[in-house]
């Protein structure tokens, strides 16, 4: 007969980690538990890359157009704004509640090349898509050699 070793701690940790990566693991899980501390939230953005340009698209349901700030400093990308929450509802009246409420705030490193004085966005059914154009690629110059 075989002597197993007996880890009472170990099928309980592995549970209890399991179960916490499991609720990380869940895209909506930052987004949620930071508006119900008071924090700021983070859309969800896909970033593609065309041959000519970047394009971003994030998702913002239920933003105005007007509360939607995007900037560009060096290569950072930044996408904030606001969603205001209804005043007259209270926290107890909620049967369920999924939505996000709150300041948003994104930022998204990209890559240099970008020109952007031809930076173009545009909002339509609660997506908003940024298009960053690529400067073109600079050609080396050739330098022609003088004979004395």
């Amino acid at each position: 007969m075989d002597i197993i070793r007996w880890e009472p701690r170990s099928p309980l940790m592995r549970s209890l980690f399991d179960e916490y990566f499991d609720v990380m693991g869940r895209p909506e899980w930052h987004r949620r538990r930071r508006w119900e501390e008071g924090g700021v939230w983070s859309p969800a953005i896909d970033v593609l890359d065309q041959k000519d340009k970047l394009v971003a698209r994030v998702e913002l349901p239920g933003v105005d157009q007007k509360d939607i700030k995007v900037s560009l400093t060096d290569s950072n990308l930044t996408i904030e704004g606001e969603i205001e929450k209804d005043k007259d509802v209270k926290k107890e009246d909620y049967y369920c509640c999924e939505r996000v409420y709150g300041k948003f705030s994104r930022s998204i490193s990209l890559p240099a090349g970008i020109d952007k004085d031809n930076i173009k966005a545009k909002y339509k059914n609660g997506i908003l898509e940024i298009s960053l154009p690529k400067k073109p690629e600079e050609k080396p110059k050739e330098i022609t050699i003088e004979t004395n």
